[in-house]
């Protein structure tokens, strides 16, 4: 699954630019499954299984990403932007990007500090005055090259990093592998699987994705913040790399299902996987607007601990990995079955 989600993570595909990773995703899927791509760009594939389940559960995971899109260019050739999705500012001073379809490479420029006012100089500054240099003289010279709506994604390499595996896109290239991996061969029971888009902008592929799909129960696999790191105590943590699969019960968007969540640890303990959840409610994801398509759908979520989210440097554990898989798998046949 490394294999996979290193692949996966190095393609681009900012929220409403997904059809690389789509693409990408499709070429990997088993002659035994039938897919179709929705009008919003939802992969939505039907995986037919060894036998019939009790119920229809349908697993969920996104493909887009955070990233930048042009908003303007300047006469002397600087680029601006806007965020496309939760970026923070201080993520972005300085970082190597790449715009557009042609892919130039270039760097987030900052106002210099001895041109900053007063208590300025001691602050970050404003996402409005950052811009992207690709070492243009005029906007002349880009005309060909570059146009406002243009995608900007940050150019990461990948690579280990200890235990830990490090890359962008891992929210949710790493959600996406395990589906992936789910059905490489053919499972015990029929599933039905959601590469959602444009989750990170308000949730907004998942909901359509659910409609379609009809589910009795869905099961979103994720990737959540981690913040064990220096200086984080006890709850502030809020999940910890190497810990096992994040099952929350409750987030910024969803209160999950108490059965559901006592089952999740009831069988992380029958089955013999590491399973945490989170100490803090925060965050969200496509559950948030899963849960509440047409009549309800009761809703779990499994997500990845991965610190540094939403960055071009996300961190995951490499051993939660086999972790997640195993808790996506264990979760989806007892609800197919239950």
């Amino acid at each position: 699954m490394l294999d996979t989600i290193r692949e996966l993570s190095a393609i681009n595909g900012i929220s409403g630019r997904e059809n690389a990773v789509c693409e990408a995703i499709i070429s990997r899927l088993p002659a035994y499954c039938d897919y179709t791509v929705d009008a919003m760009g939802n992969l939505l594939v039907e995986v037919k299984g060894k036998t019939k389940a009790k119920n229809r559960v349908m697993l969920a995971a996104h493909m887009d990403e955070v990233g930048l899109i042009v908003t303007y260019i300047t006469d002397d050739g600087l680029i601006k932007f806007t965020n496309v999705g939760g970026v923070e500012t201080a993520v972005l001073l300085g970082r190597r990007v790449k715009v557009g379809e042609k892919g130039l490479v270039g760097v987030i420029g900052v106002v210099p500090i001895h041109l900053r006012d007063g208590d300025d100089e001691y602050k970050y500054p404003e996402k409005d005055s950052l811009y992207i240099d690709v070492g243009a003289d005029s906007a002349e010279e880009l005309k060909d090259l570059v146009a406002p709506g243009d995608a900007v994604t940050f150019d990461s390499e990948p690579y280990a990093l200890g235990h830990c595996y490090k890359g962008k896109a891992l929210d949710d290239r790493a959600g996406c592998a395990v589906l992936l991996d789910l059905v490489k061969e053919q499972p015990d029971f029929d599933l039905a699987l959601a590469f959602t888009v444009q989750e990170e902008v308000g949730l907004r592929g998942a909901g359509c994705a659910a409609f379609s799909l009809n589910p009795d129960y869905a099961i979103v696999v994720e990737t959540t913040t981690a913040a064990d790191i220096a200086g984080a105590e006890g709850e502030k943590k809020v999940c910890e790399l190497g810990k096992g699969a994040v099952v929350p019960f409750m987030d910024r968007s969803t209160v999950y299902s108490p059965k559901l969540f006592q089952r999740a640890q009831e069988l992380a303990r029958e089955k013999g996987f590491l399973m945490q959840t989170k100490t803090m409610v925060a965050g969200g994801n496509d559950a948030g607007i899963i849960h509440k398509t047409a009549g309800g759908v009761p809703t779990v979520t499994v997500s990845f601990a991965c610190r540094y989210l939403h960055s071009p440097s996300c961190v995951i554990h490499r051993d939660d990995i086999d972790q997640m898989r195993r808790a996506a798998e264990a979760i989806a046949e007892e609800l197919a079955n239950a």
